[in-house]
């Protein structure tokens, strides 16, 4: 079996982390080039001609000022992107350093592999505790945008839909974002069972051309049971980079109808 068989998974979990913290902003944008032909007042259609970026939001309003939806567009915006910064440091609190680095397990030492585990342990163990912490983010950013929608007198029913729309959004992020660290505390789960197997075998194999040859037949089976462990953890985690995609495309939509709704 490979010596270091998760290092593509590394890649896939770093990615989901990132698009989470992405996708907490990125629904209140959409696509707004085709927004531009769906909001209502004239004035909020100038502005938001031609916009694809959200800093391109805040440029809008420092030309209107006065627009209420662009102030309460603009704050949405930035409320999402504190999220978005707030999310990714959690994220980046779930492993310990040394768990994403690209370590050669074939030349690791005893003292290594136990080191670790440990820090395994820990990344697992942070990423099943975190969804609290990520919930009461989200509550923030909903309390802080509905206060300041109220304070703009718009409509109550335009806040409302605006509301609604965060609701929905929360709610999709949120059962996205628990099966994503679902799926990276089985990862780290299987790794550590993983490490665990040449802990436990360490001085009994070697390492030729990246392989690690066992010499007895039970300890094969015992490292191929590990290493197909990581390989379905790391095939779910693949698996939450299609959903993704229709995720954000839901999103998209669903603001797109609000927009068009006032």
């Amino acid at each position: 079996m490979p010596s270091d068989p998760n290092s593509k998974t590394r890649v896939r979990i770093a990615f989901l982390s990132l698009f989470v913290v992405f996708l907490a902003g990125a629904y209140f944008v959409g696509d707004l080039g085709k927004l531009q032909e769906n909001i209502s007042a004239r004035e909020s259609r100038t502005a938001l001609q031609g916009i694809s970026d959200p800093k391109q939001i805040e440029e809008a309003l420092r030309h209107h000022p006065s627009n209420k939806f662009l102030q309460m567009t603009a704050m949405a915006t930035r409320a999402a992107d504190e999220t978005s910064a707030a999310t990714e440091k959690l994220l980046n609190e779930v492993e310990p350093p040394a768990v994403s680095k690209n370590i050669n397990l074939g030349a690791a030492s005893r003292v290594d592999l136990e080191a670790l585990r440990r820090d395994l342990k820990t990344a697992q163990a942070n990423a099943t505790a975190l969804m609290p912490r990520f919930s009461a983010l989200l509550k923030t950013e909903r309390d802080n945008v509905k206060k300041y929608a109220l304070s703009l007198q718009i409509k109550q029913d335009i806040v409302t839909g605006l509301l609604d729309n965060i609701d929905q959004r929360h709610a999709e992020i949120t059962a996205f974002t628990s099966k994503t660290l679902s799926a990276r505390a089985d990862y780290y789960r299987a790794y550590e069972n993983y490490v665990a197997v040449l802990a436990g075998e360490f001085g009994t194999y070697k390492v030729v051309d990246g392989q690690f040859i066992f010499p007895f037949q039970r300890t094969v089976d015992r490292y191929n049971a590990a290493a197909n462990a990581m390989t379905t953890a790391s095939r779910q985690i693949a698996e939450l980079e299609e959903e993704k995609k229709s995720l954000m495309k839901s999103g998209q939509e669903r603001w797109i109808q609000f927009v068009n709704g006032l």
